[in-house]
């Protein structure tokens, strides 16, 4: 049986925070995305891994938390980390912020239109913000 949710919340870290450090070190990168119904809530990590410049993104996995946020969630947490100590990448890019809707567009609804899930990310252009993704780390 799983962990209960209190006893997740409790021991829950931002694992982000302890494995992003500025700096490119080399390839392969492992990038880091964050997504969710709101910009205050992730519920899916996206992590793959870019072999060498311009190469195309391969493993991608995605993980998914209903009852909390992914980024303080130990157990995503765990498999996040599982993933990064199996393709031992040199440098890690985290984005710093959500960068838009966990639902997949052509596939969890139509292509061209809003999710409409995630009214909160209707009409806006997650790329217009100020927040960056350019921590990495070795």
């Amino acid at each position: 049986m799983g962990t209960p949710m209190a006893e997740r919340r409790k021991s829950g870290k931002d694992w982000t925070a302890k494995h992003a450090k500025r700096g490119f070190h080399g390839y392969p990168v492992a990038t880091i995305a964050f997504y969710g119904p709101t910009a205050d809530l992730a519920t899916k990590v996206v992590v793959a891994l870019v072999r060498s410049e311009g190469a195309p993104t391969d493993p991608l996995e995605r993980w998914f938390s209903q009852d909390m946020d992914v980024r303080t969630d130990p157990i995503v947490g765990e498999k996040v980390l599982a993933f990064l100590s199996e393709h031992n990448p040199k440098s890690i890019a985290i984005a710093d912020r959500i960068l838009g809707c966990p639902h997949e567009e052509g596939i969890d609804y139509p292509d061209g239109t809003s999710c409409p899930q995630c009214p909160y990310w209707a009409g806006r252009d997650p790329s217009r913000t100020s927040a960056s993704t350019d921590r990495l780390s070795e």
